[in-house]
């Protein structure tokens, strides 16, 4: 028998997998538990909220894990290597699923974010926490405050739709022209260092 934690873990990754593939709505309890290899009844013992607050976890153990890996993608230098390294992660993401996992908030967000203010606050707090970590990236670019939080909600809302017709395309074009477009706006916000002619 698996240690309560282990079992927790199953059911959390079995769910946040098939939420992301198949939506909210698609997703019952029964599969969740078959996939995480968990007995019946398990789940409202580990989450007495049921599908609801398992859903919360799943989206803010997402939003968390993505925003690790959009900050390391933001980490390099060049703006044009940041976006590409996003969109590229991204792509590999979408072709490694065979273009059947999307955005893992987005997913349940446009099913349950009406119906449920508790998914709607994970999900509004997932898109937050990705804006703040993509402005403070800005930022340390040089671009100022106001501009760098308008600008980071501009780039994660291109990403978003670049991902949402890549896959309904089967195509990871719209993420690599999105990007090519992020680079050269994100260019031109960049102030010029001390010293340079400004163009």
């Amino acid at each position: 028998m698996a240690p309560r934690g282990q079992t927790r873990q199953r059911i959390l990754d079995a769910a946040q997998v098939l939420f992301q593939r198949q939506g909210y709505h698609a997703t019952g309890v029964n599969q969740i538990l078959s996939e995480a290899g968990a007995p019946k009844g398990t789940l409202y013992f580990h989450f007495p909220g049921g599908k609801e607050e398992l859903a919360v976890e799943t989206v803010s153990r997402a939003a968390d894990q993505w925003g690790q890996a959009i900050d390391a993608a933001l980490a390099q230098a060049d703006p044009a290597a940041s976006a590409h390294a996003v969109t590229d992660l991204l792509g590999t993401m979408l072709r490694q699923s065979d273009f059947r996992d999307g955005c893992p908030l987005a997913t349940v967000a446009l099913e349950v974010a009406a119906d449920s203010d508790q998914v709607q606050a994970a999900c509004a707090n997932g898109y937050q926490h990705w804006i703040t970590l993509i402005a403070a990236r800005l930022r340390e670019r040089g671009i100022p405050g106001d501009a760098a939080a308008d600008l980071a909600e501009f780039i994660l809302s291109t990403v978003e739709g670049a991902l949402l017709l890549a896959r309904v395309q089967r195509d990871t074009t719209p993420l690599r022209r999105a990007a090519t477009r992020l680079a050269a706006i994100i260019a031109q916000e960049i102030p010029p260092a001390t010293g340079e002619p400004v163009h």
